[in-house]
């Protein structure tokens, strides 16, 4: 991998920031991490490191990912909620984000506001690591981005489905299959499309990779030759009072057989998680034979593994 970034002048924010070579380069360290791991010759490759890991959104994966991937990579990981910080009496993120870089070799971050991380990367001295925030989740679709790899055997020519809200998941699906020459087709209500200078950025650098990114309103026309269909909860934290609203919004997008029978014959299907089974996926979908989404689960570990090595040691 490349060691021209030294330690603490890196982020990773969004995939959109990072080159597709950076991309790459990632997601084969998670493969060779993740190998060494079921072999168990994995080495403390960041022994003494310190993770800071704050949270104004609850989480099981990243949580329990980053935690344990710092601790198999021989560091330690500190869990801190925003309400037991100074934050939640009404310090300044930006004297926060000083005061913890002092303490800590890397933080990572799952907020609301993209600007609060934005503006933490700012002021710290230290790498920032997106846990997720309301307009971007890159940790998870690096995480689906090595699923993909690994079930279809590389990125180029695949073409992927995202069924549903065009969310912080469309939005960096799009920014990584932009780097990837991933074909992405996203099919979202009216009124629920991804942003559209996301989008825009998006279709301009996936011309330059052999991808694409294509958006509907007909679910249909997304899956139809799918080799990856995907989705994500219709109502995301922080939505819960638009919950009755969005169930009507997004009828006819639910991943079903149905709406399955249009993909390839060997689709696989996808899922972040956590899933409402009736929802937005059926139980003989998220359930069946195609669905990968514990193997996708278990490669937030591996490439947030990767993405701490790559900010921490420059390689």
């Amino acid at each position: 991998m490349p060691s021209t970034i030294a330690s603490g002048t890196k982020d990773f924010l969004t995939i959109g920031e990072w080159s597709a070579t950076e991309i790459f380069d990632v997601l084969e360290k998670a493969t060779v991490l993740k190998n060494q791991q079921k072999s168990g010759t994995q080495h403390k490759e960041l022994e003494g490191k310190i993770l800071g890991m704050i949270f104004e959104k609850s989480s099981t994966r990243t949580r329990v990912s980053f935690e344990a991937g710092m601790i198999q990579l021989g560091g330690n990981a500190i869990h801190l909620k925003s309400d037991d910080l100074q934050l939640g009496r009404g310090e300044s993120v930006e004297d926060t984000a000083m005061v913890l870089s002092q303490y800590v070799d890397a933080l990572m971050i799952r907020t609301f506001g993209h600007d609060i991380i934005q503006r933490f990367a700012d002021a710290a001295t230290v790498p920032v690591i997106n846990g997720l925030t309301d307009m971007h989740h890159p940790t998870q679709v690096m995480a689906d981005l090595l699923t993909i790899k690994e079930v279809k055997g590389g990125l180029q020519d695949v073409k992927v489905a995202y069924i549903g809200d065009g969310n912080n998941m469309a939005h960096s699906f799009i920014e990584g299959a932009a780097k990837t020459g991933l074909h992405l087709s996203i099919a979202a209500p009216v009124g629920y499309e991804p942003d559209k200078k996301i989008v825009a950025a998006g279709e301009q650098e996936a011309a330059l990779t052999g991808g694409s990114v294509s958006i509907t309103a007909d679910p249909k026309e997304a899956v139809e030759h799918a080799d990856v269909i995907v989705t994500d909860v219709w109502a995301s934290m922080g939505q819960e009072e638009e919950q009755a609203a969005r169930m009507g919004a997004f009828q006819g997008f639910q991943v079903n057989e149905d709406l399955c029978s249009y993909a390839k014959q060997d689709y696989t299907f996808m899922h972040c998680l956590p899933a409402h089974r009736g929802e937005e996926v059926t139980s003989q979908i998220i359930d069946g034979s195609h669905s990968v989404v514990f193997e996708e689960a278990q490669n937030r570990l591996h490439v947030q593994k990767a993405i701490m090595h790559y900010l921490l040691s420059g390689k």
